[in-house]
């Protein structure tokens, strides 16, 4: 992606189609449909775990050719109860997608998933290669204890502030476990003791995404449901490793090898460093790896913005 180069995102739409799914353990997803009807099924699947979509996420598609569904996993955004850790695992997401997929009778799809999302995606590619059309992953995480580790002590090395407010949270007698301590807190059923922890876990995550300062971005990640969603949801996947194993799944992707996918990722990501992205290129040779030059995390930094565009119209080109 040369730099300067600023692809805008498609303009507003709203659905066509939407509803809700009952999936077990007292869950209720929210799911949606736009854009084209009988057009390249896509599939958007947030990050966090637990951060939930937004209408925004729509418009990375071109809705004249992309059939765009939403979805906000177990716990998350519009989905319910919000924050529930019941029955709440990468699987049970895994799950998810294939009833929500049959339900749309649609046949394969593609995967477009960024930090979290790209992990996921790469689970479910893993365990259902024969319904993916192909990958478009961003900001690449793999659960694996190096990176959960660098989160929640790592970051420090770049944004010392940030991180000092995420530690002093706690008092000094839990600072040695970030995460056991606020686990606790999240957990807790009490609001007065949940939602300050949530806000301040998720504004430290807000604080580190972005390249250049970004107070709206920071604000919208204070907001009440977006904070206990996603750092309730954080805090118990990176507890239990994610549910996953990081480098089995680098081992596994000659399942998926052969599907086309394009690998998007910021030079200065500082919530998922490049060195994860690297890492699934050299497993992945065939991948299309198009670093951005002049971006950190977020989806929506102008680069990173651009770039995811332009994977999800040059997947048009194979599918056509």
């Amino acid at each position: 992606m040369p730099l300067g180069q600023d692809i805008p995102l498609y303009p507003e739409i709203d659905p066509f189609e939407n509803g809700t799914l009952s999936v077990g353990g007292g869950h209720v997803i929210y799911w949606e449909q736009s854009g084209r009807t009988d057009g390249i099924p896509v599939v958007f699947l947030h990050g966090g775990p637990g951060s939930g979509a937004t209408p925004a996420h729509r418009r990375f598609f071109d809705p004249a050719i992309y059939r765009i569904v939403i979805l906000d996993q177990r716990g998350a955004g519009r989905s319910a109860p919000l924050g529930s850790l019941v029955d709440n695992k990468t699987a049970h997401l895994i799950d998810d997608l294939e009833v929500l997929r049959q339900q749309l009778r649609i046949e394969r799809w593609l995967l477009f998933g960024g930090s979290w999302g790209s992990t996921l995606a790469l689970a479910y590619g893993l365990a259902h290669p024969e319904r993916c059309l192909g990958f478009v992953l961003r900001g690449i995480f793999l659960g694996r204890p190096a990176e959960i580790d660098w989160f929640l002590y790592g970051m420090r090395t770049i944004y010392p502030e940030a991180w000092t407010k995420f530690a002093d949270f706690l008092p000094p007698g839990e600072r040695g476990d970030l995460l056991a301590g606020y686990h606790r807190r999240l957990a807790d059923a009490d609001p007065a003791v949940h939602l300050p922890a949530a806000r301040a876990w998720s504004v430290y995550e807000g604080s580190c995404s972005t390249l250049l300062p970004h107070p709206e971005l920071v604000g919208s990640f204070a907001e009440d449901r977006h904070a206990l969603g996603m750092a309730r949801i954080e805090a118990h996947y990176f507890r239990n490793g994610c549910f996953i194993d990081g480098d089995e799944m680098l081992r596994r992707i000659d399942r998926i090898r052969l599907l086309p996918a394009i690998i998007v990722q910021g030079r200065y990501d500082i919530v998922c460093p490049i060195v994860t992205a690297d890492a699934l290129a050299a497993a992945w040779p065939e991948a299309e790896y198009r670093i951005v030059p002049d971006a950190g995390h977020s989806a929506m930094e102008p680069g990173i913005r651009s770039a995811l565009i332009a994977a999800t119209r040059s997947m048009t080109n194979r599918f056509a």
